[in-house]
């Protein structure tokens, strides 16, 4: 990281950004790693366990749509407060009124969906800050904040054993209420902001095939990472029989790998351009959890997990140091629209994995249709790469390496 990077936009914005989506993403991840005490509890069974989990992923797939379109009319900073006040109520009253029944947790989750909706609101915060040949370090920094996963899944399961896993939510309100002051002082909005738009130029950007693919890509990349980080801690338990503070370990374990990558894959598309990133992200990615299907030891299964969630993490970032360069002017409401489309990535394979191990009796079959997605988004690239290196994406357009 050199120092013209610094220079080149505003690093209080930048790392403010970092904090709240780090700590939205904590409690918005929060159900998963306490999934089996949860189920116990309430006497879920596999698939109710896997709906459970996958709802906030759902919700703040929905919400960064919404949020998306907010950012646009009131910016990041004033959408960013409103999402973190209502996170903080919802959370709040959670832990003073208890959650009591299936239908009350998936209420919550709903509730825990407006922290995933961080999304739609830092990226652009920080984005809007920085030059092309930047954005993908600032998009990088930025969505680290998905690392928020790594504390939920560190420390969730041991405070739950300890205190209630209802009392988790109240100690969850601590973290979440300093990064409100931090980004109530620092965060602020890019003076160089793009005007609002009118609902059908949202309508417009579907119109876009480039969108779409966009959308694909990163459902696959972040929809892995957030499906798999959600479905891990029920894998590891019902895979080996891990206690839930171990399967904590292990998937903490995988998560801060996909979680480094992200900035650091930011920088590797910087480098070699986000079309040649992601070609090996998503190789990588496929052969990994092709591998973790064929059903191996608890050590080389989290050994191959971590490779993969290490390919999803850097494709997260590579995605976005391409979407600035060819939605400059509508990064608000494409962080919305791609946003979206990795939540739903993300509920789809977390609510899938739960119901084929409930009718199957094995996650098998859920991961090897995921491998062959990672397989499916490298061929879909590869046949868009050529007109997108001498359109949007040639050196007489953008400085940035594409």
């Amino acid at each position: 990281m050199n120092k013209s990077f610094w220079q080149a936009g505003h690093s209080p914005t930048l790392l403010s950004a970092f904090l709240y989506f780090d700590l939205s993403f904590m409690v918005w991840y929060l159900l998963g790693p306490l999934a089996v005490l949860i189920a116990t509890d309430l006497h879920l069974d596999a698939q109710q366990r896997g709906m459970m989990v996958a709802t906030p992923t759902l919700a703040g797939a929905v919400l960064r749509l919404l949020f998306g379109m907010l950012v646009d009319r009131i910016g990041p900073k004033k959408a960013g407060l409103i999402a973190q006040a209502i996170v903080l109520v919802g959370l709040a009253a959670a832990w003073q009124i208890g959650v009591h029944s299936y239908g009350q947790v998936l209420l919550l989750g709903l509730c825990l969906g407006v922290a995933g909706a961080a999304f739609a609101i830092a990226l652009p915060l920080a984005s809007r800050w920085y030059p092309p040949e930047h954005q993908g370090k600032a998009l990088g920094i930025a969505g680290a904040g998905n690392s928020g996963t790594v504390f939920a899944a560190l420390f969730a399961p041991a405070l739950a054993i300890g205190w209630g896993w209802q009392n988790v939510f109240g100690m969850s309100l601590i973290p979440l209420g300093v990064a409100f002051l931090v980004f109530l002082v620092w965060a602020k909005d890019a003076p160089n902001a793009p005007p609002a738009k009118s609902l059908n130029q949202y309508l417009k950007a579907l119109g876009d095939a480039d969108a779409w693919w966009f959308m694909f890509f990163y459902c696959v990349t972040f929809g892995g990472f957030l499906g798999l980080a959600s479905s891990l801690p029920s894998f590891f338990h019902d895979q080996f029989g891990m206690a839930p503070k171990m399967a904590g370990f292990a998937t903490a374990a995988c998560v801060l790998a996909g979680s480094v990558m992200r900035p650091v894959g930011g920088m590797i598309a910087d480098r070699i351009g986000g079309i040649k990133s992601l070609l090996v992200m998503y190789t990588v990615a496929a052969v990994c959890i092709a591998g973790v299907g064929i059903g191996l030891g608890a050590l080389l299964t989290i050994v191959l997990f971590i490779g993969a969630m290490l390919a999803l993490g850097a494709g997260n970032g590579s995605v976005f140091q391409l979407v600035p360069q060819r939605f400059a002017k509508e990064i608000g409401v494409m962080t919305g629209l791609i946003g979206m489309a990795g939540g739903i990535g993300g509920f789809l394979l977390a609510a899938g994995l739960g119901m084929v191990k409930q009718h199957t009796g094995s996650y098998q079959l859920g991961l090897w249709v995921f491998a062959g997605l990672a397989l499916f988004a490298w061929v879909g690239l590869a046949r868009v790469k050529h007109r997108w290196r001498t359109t949007w994406g040639s050196a007489t357009v953008t400085t940035a390496r594409v």
